[in-house]
């Protein structure tokens, strides 16, 4: 049972199942990074890890009440934003700018990267699309001398954003570079799979968010 930090009005979303349901050893584990009760290779325990982390960066928390055989349920907490009137718009100068550089996107998910292309675009940006990481080395490899950023997910089919940049930077060592992923940068890290320091964004991504970092990067 996890309780709140702080006391205020929350929104509540509970989840219930009524399924195997889970002993009190088992609960207490569930939100920790690469614990899983399924068979090897049907799961990477990051799942629920990944819910609380996101939970956690909204000053939520998550309480979760399972008896065995009965089922379970989560109740998210996420506080309520206060507000007084409406909401002024953005200022001209908190807007993040674009620019017109050239940007390696490798994104397997259609959507997402659907979304990130016209995000960048309308900011100006070029983009170039891969689905993979063998994908996106071939695609620097035939445009190496535009490209100014690899935007890139963590985590893909054929091979990982991190082999590709290893590729790439081989290609151009100059390169920027940052990073996607639904999972934390702290679980990213403790794995190896990216270093401590690398430019990173937690997915989900908003485009102010994205737009910012592109533009930090490039301009670093």
């Amino acid at each position: 049972m996890n309780y709140l930090d702080r006391a205020g009005r929350y929104g509540v979303i509970s989840v219930s199942d009524t399924g195997a349901g889970m002993d009190e050893g088992t609960r207490k584990q569930i939100f920790e990074p690469f614990f899983t009760t399924k068979e090897v290779g049907k799961g990477t325990g990051l799942g629920l890890a990944i819910v609380y982390g996101i939970v956690k960066q909204h000053n939520g928390t998550i309480n979760v009440y399972s008896e065995p055989e009965k089922g379970t349920t989560f109740k998210i907490y996420l506080p309520a934003i206060e507000t007084a009137g409406e909401i002024p718009a953005a200022r001209i100068e908190d807007r993040p700018v674009g620019g017109s550089e050239t940007i390696l996107l490798a994104e397997d998910e259609n959507d997402v990267r659907a979304l990130i292309t016209i995000v960048l675009r309308e900011a100006g940006y070029t983009v170039i699309e891969s689905v993979d990481g063998e994908e996106a080395v071939q695609q620097f490899a035939d445009h190496v001398g535009s490209l100014s950023l690899f935007l890139s997910d963590v985590i893909m089919p054929k091979k990982n954003g991190k082999a590709a940049y290893e590729q790439i930077r081989a290609m151009k060592p100059g390169v920027k570079v940052i990073f996607m992923s639904g999972y934390t940068a702290d679980i990213i890290q403790s794995k190896g799979i990216i270093n401590d320091g690398m430019p990173f964004l937690s997915k989900p991504i908003f485009p102010d968010q994205l737009l910012r970092k592109v533009r930090e990067v490039l301009g670093a």
